[in-house]
């Protein structure tokens, strides 16, 4: 498998933890929904782009994923086998329902 094929079966791995992470940890004010994830910088960085419902609930569910960063690091070294573990960055996504552009909001 090139390098080419093991960021982009990382990217999926990481989506899908990313959604059974949220599943579980999220409260019920707000549906976090992982849309994708892309690899990024040569596959040491993963985006992973969600859409949030209502979307005035967007920035706070942003500020939730980044104060749970490196609790979904920690899920990821136990629930996948990726090495070197790459940094997660999550992004806004709400192009699905809104057809607004893509819009940017961790903090890198």
């Amino acid at each position: 498998m090139n390098s080419s094929e093991r960021n982009k079966r990382a990217a999926e791995i990481v989506a899908r933890e990313a959604a059974q992470f949220i599943t579980r940890e999220a409260g019920s004010g707000s549906l976090i929904t992982v849309i994708r994830a892309q690899p990024a910088a040569h596959g040491e960085r993963i985006l992973v782009f969600v859409s949030v419902f209502p979307e005035d609930k967007a920035q706070a569910a942003l500020a939730f994923l980044e104060r749970h960063r490196s609790a979904f690091s920690d899920h990821l070294k136990t629930h996948a086998r990726l090495r070197p573990l790459p940094r997660i960055d999550f992004l806004l996504d709400n192009r699905e329902e809104t057809g607004a552009p893509l819009t940017e909001q961790s903090k890198s």
